[in-house]
C-alpha cells in the first residue's frame, strides 16, 4: 500500500510539473517571450553569420525608405512565438549586410510581423530558395547583392553559389508592405536596379473576395546587362491565390519595361507576380534587333533590322509558348507559332515561321552587314559571328514564307520559300530548301557548324528551269525581244570556314556551274558587245531580233576564295563570247576579260577585249586600249593615202578558228552534262 502511494505520488508530481510547464509555455507564448529578444538576436546573428537585431535600429530620417513619407504604425517592441513555426513581431528589424558588402544593411523593416515555418528555415540554411509564410511591414528596405564569384547577400553560408544562376527572390505565401524599396546590385547580370514597391490593402473594397486583399504597384529604374532599364508594374495581388476554385492564373498583371532601346508590354494573368513561372496574356515587343532581345531572355535569335511584334504568350513552369500574329522587321512582315522548352539539358525551340513577305536586307545584320558598310571600300560583311550563341539551345523550325524579296529591281523574288531550320549541338542548318521563281525551282541545303573557333560552312544548291526573261527584269520597247531568254539550270557545291561572312567567302572551295537551254539573246546586244558598228547601226534602223543561243555555259572553280572560269561561254550563230581571268572574294577584286569573235563578215568593227577590273565597291570597265589603238591608228594613217582606205583596218572576215574552238568546247560541256 505504501509502495502504491509512493508511485502514485511520483506520477502526480510529474503531472503537476508537466501541467505547470505547459501553462508556463502557454503563458510565455501569450506574453511573447519578451526576455528572449537579446538571446534570439545572438543566436540568429550566429546562424545567419551577420548581425540581427530588434527594436534597436529604428528607421530614421537618414534611411532611404523614409523618403516615401509613410508614417509608422506603433506595434509592441518585441514578440515571438515558437508553436507551429516562428512568428516574430517587432517595432523594427535589422539584418546586417554580409561582411564583404558595402551596403548599409541587408534588411531594414519597421512594424514587422514575420511568420516562418521550421522546414523553410532549414531549406534556406541549406541554400535552397527562401519561402516566407507571411510578411507584413509598414516600411521595408532590401539590399540584394551578388558578386562575380557567386557570393550573394541572401545566402547565409560563406560558400558562394553558381554566378550563372539567376537572382532568386524569396517566395511569399502572404505579403503586405505599405511601402518599400528594393536595391539590386548583381555583377554577373551586369545589373543595378532601384525598385519602389507599394502594396495597398484592399480588404475593405474586396470583402466578398478575400483573394484580392492587396494591390501591388511597383516601379524600377537602373540598368540591366549594362543597358538602361525602366519598369512599371501593376498587379491585383502580390502573392499566389489559395482558392482552388479560382481560374488558372488568377492574378491580373500589367507590365511595361524598357531595356536599352527594347520595349516590352504585357497584359494578362499570372499565378505569382513575384515569380513568373506561370503566366499568360498578350504582349508587344519592339527593339533594335531580335538578337538583342534574345540575349536578355536567354534565347538565340538572329541579328536583324529594327522590329516590332505582338501576339499571345503563355509560360508554364519551364515551357514557353508564343503565337506571333504580326512581326514587322524592317520592311518584312512575318508571323509564327513557337514553343521553347527550358526543362531540357539544352533548351529547345520548335515551331513555324511564316509570313507574307521577307526582305533579305532585313536579315543583313545576321550575316555581319553593318549600317556603315556603304562608307567602306569593302562590301562583304566582316562582323564576327556570335558562335557561342549557337551552343545555348537547339531548334527545329519550319519556314513557310510567301514572298522573299531579294531587294533588287533586276531580279524577280522567290515565291514561296520553304525549308527547315535546325540547330543541334551548335550546328545550324537550313535543310530541304524549296523556292519557286520565274517558273523555275531552287532546292538545296546550307549548314553552319559553330562547334569550333571558326565556323565551317557548306552549301549544296541546285536550280532548274528558271526563265531568264522573267527572272532578270529587262526593260525594252514594246515589240523588242528581251536581251536574254531561256531556261537556266545549274548547281553550286561550296565549302568555307571563318569567323565572319567575309572570312568564309574568302576561303571558299568548290564549284558553281550553270547552263542555258532553249536560249536566245538580243542581236543588238551581241553586236554591241563585239563593237560591230555596222551591224549595230543596221539593227537600229531595221529593228532588233532574238538570236538563238547554240550553247551557253558558266563553269567556275573556287579555290581559297578565288573563282576562275573553267568555261564561261555564250555561242550564237553570229558570234562567240567568252570570259577568262579571275574574281577574288578574298581581296574583293575583279580581274576579268570578256572577248567576242565574229562568225560573219562585218565592214566596220573594232572587236577588242573588254576588261573588268578593280574592287567590288568600285569596279572599272574598259576596252583593251592596245588593240583599239592599233586599229584606229592604222585607219588614220591609211586615211592620209585615201579616204576610202580608212575602213580597211576595221574589216573583219569573221569565222575565226578561236571562235570555233570555244564554241566546240561549250557544246562538249553541254553534251557531258546531258
Amino acid at each position: 500500500m505504501k509502495y502504491f502511494f509512493n508511485v502514485n505520488k511520483k506520477w502526480r508530481i510529474i503531472a503537476a510539473f508537466t501541467a505547470t510547464f505547459i501553462v508556463g509555455i502557454a503563458l510565455l507564448e501569450y506574453m511573447g517571450w519578451p526576455f528572449l529578444a537579446a538571446p534570439l538576436e545572438k543566436q540568429l546573428s550566429h546562424l545567419f553569420n551577420r548581425e540581427v537585431s530588434f527594436s534597436s535600429h529604428r528607421l530614421g530620417s537618414s534611411s532611404s525608405i523614409s523618403q516615401l513619407g509613410v508614417q509608422s504604425q506603433t506595434v509592441e517592441s518585441f514578440r515571438v512565438s515558437f508553436i507551429g513555426g516562428i512568428t516574430l513581431q517587432s517595432a523594427s528589424l535589422h539584418i546586417a549586410a554580409p561582411r564583404w558588402s558595402k551596403a548599409p544593411h541587408f534588411i531594414e523593416a519597421e512594424n514587422v510581423k514575420l511568420k516562418l515555418r521550421y522546414v523553410d528555415i532549414w531549406r534556406a540554411y541549406n541554400r535552397q530558395p527562401m519561402r516566407i509564410k507571411s510578411l507584413q511591414a509598414t516600411k521595408l528596405d532590401f539590399y540584394l547583392e551578388r558578386k562575380s564569384d557567386g557570393r550573394a547577400s541572401w545566402q547565409f553560408k560563406d560558400k558562394p553559389s553558381d554566378p550563372n544562376q539567376p537572382l532568386q527572390l524569396p517566395f511569399f505565401d502572404d505579403l503586405l508592405v505599405t511601402s518599400g524599396l528594393l536595391h539590386i546590385d548583381d555583377v554577373p547580370l551586369k545589373s543595378k536596379i532601384e525598385a519602389k514597391v507599394n502594396l495597398v490593402n484592399n480588404a475593405h473594397g474586396a470583402s466578398n473576395n478575400r483573394e484580392l486583399k492587396n494591390m501591388l504597384t511597383a516601379s524600377a529604374i537602373g540598368s540591366y546587362q549594362n543597358l538602361p532599364l525602366k519598369i512599371q508594374l501593376l498587379a491585383t495581388q502580390a502573392t499566389p491565390s489559395n482558392n482552388s476554385r479560382s481560374e488558372k492564373f488568377p492574378v491580373a498583371v500589367t507590365f511595361d519595361a524598357t531595356v536599352g532601346r527594347a520595349n516590352l508590354t504585357f497584359k494578362g494573368t499570372t499565378a505569382d507576380v513575384m515569380h513568373t513561372d506561370n503566366l499568360a496574356g498578350i504582349f508587344g515587343l519592339k527593339g533594335p534587333s531580335l538578337a538583342a532581345v534574345g540575349d536578355l531572355v536567354g534565347v538565340t535569335l538572329p541579328t536583324t533590322a529594327e522590329f516590332n511584334t505582338s501576339g499571345v504568350f503563355e509560360k508554364q513552369d519551364l515551357i514557353w509558348r508564343v503565337n506571333i500574329s504580326n512581326m514587322a522587321i524592317g520592311n518584312s512582315r512575318l508571323n509564327g507559332n513557337f514553343s521553347y522548352d527550358r526543362s531540357l539539358s539544352v533548351p529547345l525551340l520548335k515551331g513555324r515561321l511564316g509570313g507574307e513577305k521577307l526582305v533579305i536586307t532585313d536579315l543583313g545584320p545576321a550575316f555581319g552587314a553593318t549600317p556603315d558598310a556603304k562608307n567602306s571600300n569593302k562590301v562583304l560583311p566582316s562582323r564576327p559571328f556570335d558562335l557561342a550563341s549557337l551552343r545555348k539551345m537547339n531548334a527545329d523550325v519550319l519556314v513557310d514564307i510567301q514572298y522573299l524579296d531579294l531587294k533588287t529591281t533586276f531580279l524577280e523574288p522567290l515565291k514561296p520559300l520553304k525549308g527547315l531550320i535546325n540547330l543541334k549541338d551548335a550546328v545550324l542548318s537550313l535543310h530541304d530548301i524549296k523556292a519557286l521563281t520565274a517558273d523555275g525551282r531552287l532546292t538545296g541545303d546550307i549548314d553552319l557548324d559553330g562547334r569550333g573557333s571558326k565556323a565551317l560552312w557548306n552549301a549544296k544548291l541546285a536550280w532548274n528551269g528558271v526563265r531568264l526573261e522573267r527572272w532578270i527584269k529587262q526593260k525594252r520597247t514594246d515589240g523588242l525581244p528581251p536581251y536574254i531568254s531561256g531556261k537556266l539550270s545549274g548547281a553550286a557545291l561550296l565549302q568555307g570556314q571563318g569567323k565572319s561572312t567575309a572570312e568564309i567567302l574568302a576561303s571558299l572551295n568548290g564549284s558553281i556551274r550553270s547552263e542555258l537551254y532553249e536560249g536566245a539573246v538580243s542581236h543588238l546586244g551581241i553586236e554591241v558587245a563585239g563593237l560591230d558598228l555596222a551591224e549595230s547601226l543596221g539593227l537600229l534602223f531595221k529593228g532588233d531580233d532574238a538570236l538563238p543561243v547554240q550553247c551557253a555555259v558558266v563553269d567556275l572553280q573556287a579555290k581559297d576564295g578565288v573563282f576562275t572560269p573553267r568555261a564561261m561561254i555564250v555561242d550564237t550563230a553570229d558570234s562567240t563570247i567568252w570570259v577568262d581571268g579571275s574574281l577574288s572574294l578574298a581581296t574583293e577584286t575583279f580581274n576579268l576579260r570578256a572577248m567576242s569573235l565574229p562568225k560573219d563578215f562585218s565592214p566596220l568593227t573594232v572587236r577588242t577585249p573588254l576588261n573588268i577590273t578593280g574592287q567590288f565597291a568600285n569596279p572599272q570597265v574598259s576596252l583593251e586600249k592596245t588593240r583599239v589603238g592599233l586599229k584606229l591608228g592604222a585607219s588614220v594613217l591609211l586615211a592620209i593615202v585615201s579616204p576610202l582606205a580608212v575602213v580597211i583596218p576595221l574589216l573583219d572576215s569573221g569565222d575565226t578558228k578561236e571562235a570555233k574552238r570555244h564554241a566546240a568546247g561549250c557544246l562538249n560541256i553541254m553534251q557531258k552534262k546531258s
